[in-house]
């Protein structure tokens, strides 16, 4: 691609609707040993690659809270290959497995404190937790299952290894998905 469709000042709306397909390029090359560098489109951002089976379970989600790239598509191959190869709760996913799984990017909007879980709706916002011990734990909106902002925070800090009588700081965040 050449001229303003590449451009660092492309817009999310312009380059958000093919941000899935560039993720399952770079996981296509990954696996072949190979590494996609696309082109730096769209803004610095943090985003979040969801890998679902067909069943719509999951297969894998790694993403970030700072953009680690100078642009979207830079971020969104990175994290990419980061949830097929490196998420700890899953081996890395095969070639074999690649054709019936799914791919969502959650490109994260700016992070807002919160006072407490009244401000929370997991349908909405994403949550973060974290301790006066430095640990951190990130739930997406609009997980599976997760139908209340209790049950979002209790999950949040379970990932952080968090208990669930510490005082944590919470914020929360929206995103724009693209499936």
């Amino acid at each position: 691609m050449t001229g303003a469709a590449t451009s660092m000042t492309e817009t999310l709306e312009q380059v958000g609707p093919r941000l899935p397909a560039l993720a399952r390029a770079a996981i296509v090359a990954a696996l072949q040993g190979r590494a996609l560098d696309p082109t730096g489109a769209g803004p610095a951002a943090p985003a979040f690659v969801t890998l679902r089976r067909a069943d719509g379970t999951l297969r894998g989600c790694i993403g970030s809270l700072a953009p680690g790239e100078p642009s979207l598509t830079r971020e969104v191959a990175r994290v990419a290959v980061l949830a097929a190869t490196q998420d700890p709760r899953f081996p890395p996913l095969s070639a074999d497995e690649l054709p019936g799984t799914s791919i969502e990017v959650s490109v994260l909007l700016p992070e807002q404190p919160i006072r407490g879980v009244e401000q929370l709706d997991p349908a909405r916002f994403g949550v973060i937790v974290r301790d006066d011990a430095g640990r951190r734990g990130v739930l997406l909106p609009e997980v599976p299952g997760i139908d209340s902002p209790h049950q979002q925070l209790q999950v949040a800090r379970r990932k952080a290894g968090i208990d669930e009588h510490a005082p944590v700081q919470l914020s929360r965040f929206a995103v724009r998905k693209f499936r």
